[in-house]
This record gives structure tokens, sequence and C-alpha cells, in this order.
């Protein structure tokens, strides 16, 4: 009899483990072959980053550059102050009526006497006749009774009496005149009518505020200083004014007036600046700020303020030298308008960065450009 060879269920699985075996190692192999190629791609990568770098380092850095320069500056007192009238006055009216018309208007110039308005008349001119009438009668009775007197008609007494009424008839006319010409409003002063307060047909009282005239010739600015800034100021003393609309615009001025006491409240003491002629340009009430000059130096080694970088405690500047940036520390002294005092650390007629060296490093490669963005040759 034949044997029969039975199958058990093992069987086909151990058919299978090869073929399991074989997928386990493409599959191996294949993210082995993956991890390589992403292994060469970041390492490609760094390298490419590493030269980027390197170009971006070697790369010269477009900057603009100003010799350093030698010349005079100042140090300032400085203060603001609007620039007005010297001489400023409200017309006030000194006899009461009605207005019967106003002459000027706010900017027009005026000389000094000239008539700004008027009030109606009224009954001034019938008293000041009446009052002429009664002088005329006291002068011809005081004439009757001197002569009367020296007949020996008359006594002394009658001739005292007719005395004093001419006296009190003459100052009765005065008055009279006085009243009517207080009905013309006069300039106090040649100048400029800058306020006008008033209405034909208005009703003025005695005081009531008419118009304002300012005298612009000269102009002045009153500062307020600090005691100890003005121990060393003086009468005559020369000072520059400079527009705050427009720092371009800069004249000269004087002190004119020391205050002789010091502000309490404040601590100050006011200095009045007298400008002297002016553009154009500059009006009364024109905000300016005034500076006094304390101390100059004739000879300062003189860089822009556009060259200075500060970091923390220290000042540098970057100065081209040979086609590199040399970071180069200085001291600062004097400082006027856009220009500084470089007390140490620069020599003259080196050439500092004034633009571009925001990002600049000691050793950076640069080039020159002009202010205009082209390369300078």
């Amino acid at each position: 009899m034949d044997s029969i060879v039975s199958e058990t269920p093992d069987t086909p699985r151990r058919r299978r483990w090869p073929r399991i075996a074989i997928s386990l190692g493409s599959i191996a192999v294949l993210v082995g072959a993956f991890y390589f190629l992403q292994q060469a791609k970041t390492a490609d990568a760094s390298e490419e980053q590493k030269n980027n770098k390197e170009a971006e380092v070697k790369t010269p850095v477009p900057v603009e550059t100003v010799a350093v320069a030698t010349g005079p500056v100042s140090a300032y007192l400085a203060a603001t102050a609007n620039l007005v009238a010297e001489t400023e006055v409200k017309v006030l009216a000194e006899w009461e009526g009605r207005l019967s018309r106003v002459l000027v208007e706010e900017g027009q110039a005026v000389a000094k006497g000239q008539i700004i308005a008027e009030l109606v008349v009224g009954d001034g001119q019938i008293n000041l006749e009446k009052s002429k009438v009664r002088l005329q009668n006291a002068e011809a009775l005081y004439d009757r009774t001197a002569r009367l007197h020296r007949e020996g008609l008359v006594s002394p007494q009658d001739l005292d009496r007719a005395s004093m009424e001419r006296a009190i008839s003459a100052q009765e006319v005065k008055e009279a005149e006085w009243r009517l010409a207080k009905t013309s409003i006069r300039a106090p002063f040649g100048g400029l009518v800058t306020a006008r307060t008033i209405q034909p047909g208005q009703d003025i009282r005695i005081g009531q505020e008419l118009m304002t005239v300012a005298s612009f010739e000269p102009l002045v600015a009153r500062i307020y200083l600090p005691e100890r800034d003005v121990l060393a100021l003086r009468v005559g003393q020369s000072a520059r004014i400079v527009s705050k609309a427009d720092e371009k615009i800069e004249f000269g001025g004087v002190i004119d007036q020391i205050a002789p006491i010091v502000d309490i409240a404040t601590g100050t003491v006011k200095v009045t600046v007298k400008a002297g002629p002016r553009p154009e340009a500059v009006r009364p009430g024109a905000f300016v700020e005034v500076r006094i000059v304390q101390e100059t130096r004739s000879a300062a080694l003189l860089v822009p303020r556009e060259a200075i970088v500060r970091e923390l405690q220290k000042t540098f500047v970057f100065v081209a030298k040979d086609g590199i940036a040399e970071k180069r520390a200085v001291v600062l002294g004097l400082e006027e308008g856009g220009k500084v005092e470089a007390s140490s650390g620069l020599v003259a007629g080196e050439r500092v960065i004034t633009a571009g060296q925001g990002g600049l490093k000691e050793g950076a490669p640069i080039k020159l450009i002009d202010p205009a963005g082209a390369e300078a040759s």
C-alpha cells in the first residue's frame, strides 16, 4: 500500500517566508537609496548657502563719503521765542460818543498823529463857539474895568473879578477844544494796525479799546534762560536767529536788554534780543530759535552728523580706506547745525562714510558712489 503524505497547515506559510524576506530587502534598499539622496541634497544646499554667504561677504557695499574738514564751530545758548513788535499799544477812546467813521483797516500802515477814526461831533462844536463868545465878553469886560480902574472909578476888587472871569472863560475855550479834538482818534506812533475792534455807528465809551497799533522795526525775541547761563552774557553781544519754519533762513541779532531780576517761579532771566535786518519771508510773530554764542573753535575737525554711529555709550565713524570700511572710535566735541567736532580719532582729509554704514562691519569691502547713485571712478 502506497504511503500517503499529508500536508499540514504550516506548509504554505513556510513557502511564503522567502517571498516576504525578498520584499523586505527591497524596501530596505529603497529606503537606503532615498536617505542617501536626501543627505546629498542637504549637503548641496548647505554648500550653496555657504557659497552665497561668502559671495555676500565679498560683495562690496555701496557707500557715500565726505572728507573730514577743518573749520570753525561754536557752542550756543539756544532758546525759542516769537518775533514780536518792540512797541505795541492798544488805542483807547478818550471821549464818548457814536463812531462816525473808521479810516484804516487791519494791516494798514499809519503815521504818528494820523486820524484813524472819528466820533460824531455832536454839540462839541457848538460848545466851543459858546465858550469863545463868553471869552470875548470876558475880555471886553476886563478891558473896560481896567480903564475905569486907571481913572479911579472902580475898586481893585472889581478889576480882580474881571480878570478872573477872563481867565475862566479862556480855560473853558481850551476845554471845549480838547473835547472836540478827542472826537478824532489818532495813531500814537508810526506803525501798522494789527487789530480793529470797532465799526461805524457803534457807541463808544471812555476807555474802550478801539485798535492795536504796533511798530515792527525792529522786531524782538524775548527768551528766558537759566540764571547760570546769563552770568556771562552782556548787552550788545551778537546772536543768531533761525526760523523754525525753515532752518535755512538765518539772520543776525543783538542782546538789547537783560532783566535785572530772576523770576522766582522759574529761576530764569528774561533776555531781549533785537533782530537785525531780516528776509521778507520772516513775518512778525514768526517762531524762531535764538542762538547766543558761548564758545568758538576756529580750527576744529568737522564731520557730518549723519556719519556718527552710536553704540551704547560709545561713538564711532567708518572711514573709507583702500576699499575697506575701517571702524574708528571718536570723541565728539562741539556741535553746530549738521557739523560735529571730532576731538580725537580722525585726521583732516580722511573720508568718513555718511550713507550705507548701517550694516557695515569692520573690514567690510566697500565701493564709493556719488550722491546721485553713480559709482565713483
